[in-house]
């Protein structure tokens, strides 16, 4: 048995693996993006949401989970896009939340998306779990620290999952994990299990797949 704090999760077991397989077999579509939460669609079935920086790798993932290369697009502007974006299936939503920690967007944008943010977080009962991208090169940065505090308040349950973990250096993975582990010993919400993911290689995305599946 694994005693580490926050490791990296085991790969799914058979029966695992293949219900998520099957919750991502069929098509995954564009609904809408919500700029007020009066835009909300109904709260009838599970989900879940992506959280991370501007150029994390949010929309890489999402479309490496779903299997539609364009189905989520990265804004070439970071902070430009302030909408709460939902693609759906038969019996799920994910949720695509606008990257965070842009430095150049007006300040009374920042602010509103954060009310959106905060009221979402906050507010939608079906939300069962946040998943907080972060950079394996780079690990936890106060901007991301800030978001883990508010999914705290929120009661929102969220697991880091590690992006871009082909691009990260063998000897740089240990004190990158350690940094980690550091940061989210403080945040009551955070899951007890890291995803290392790399959307580019494939890596994580059968894992990511089943923790999904396995919220219903």
């Amino acid at each position: 048995m694994n005693t580490l704090a926050f490791p990296i999760v085991d790969e799914p077991d058979d029966l695992s693996r293949e219900k998520g397989r099957m919750l991502f077999a069929g098509e995954t579509t564009f609904l809408k993006g919500v700029v007020a939460m009066d835009g909300l669609p109904p709260a009838d079935r599970l989900e879940v949401c992506f959280a991370g920086r501007s150029n994390v790798g949010k929309s890489s993932l999402i479309n490496a989970l779903t299997g539609r290369r364009g189905l989520a697009r990265a804004s070439n502007t970071p902070g430009r896009t302030q909408e709460i974006n939902y693609f759906e299936r038969d019996h799920l939503y994910l949720v695509d939340l606008p990257g965070y920690g842009f430095a150049n967007a007006p300040v009374a944008v920042v602010e509103k998306w954060q009310r959106l943010l905060k009221a979402y977080l906050s507010g939608r009962q079906t939300l069962r779990r946040a998943f907080v991208l972060i950079d394996s090169r780079h690990g936890i940065k106060a901007v991301d620290d800030e978001i883990m505090s508010l999914l705290d308040t929120s009661a929102v349950p969220f697991q880091v999952v590690l992006t871009k973990g082909d691009k990260v250096k063998a000897k740089d993975v240990e004190p990158m994990l350690n940094q980690v582990r550091t940061k989210l010993s403080k945040h009551p919400a955070a899951y007890p299990e890291l995803v290392m993911t790399s959307s580019e290689k494939g890596d994580g995305i059968v894992t990511l797949r089943s923790i999904i599946a396995g919220l219903e």
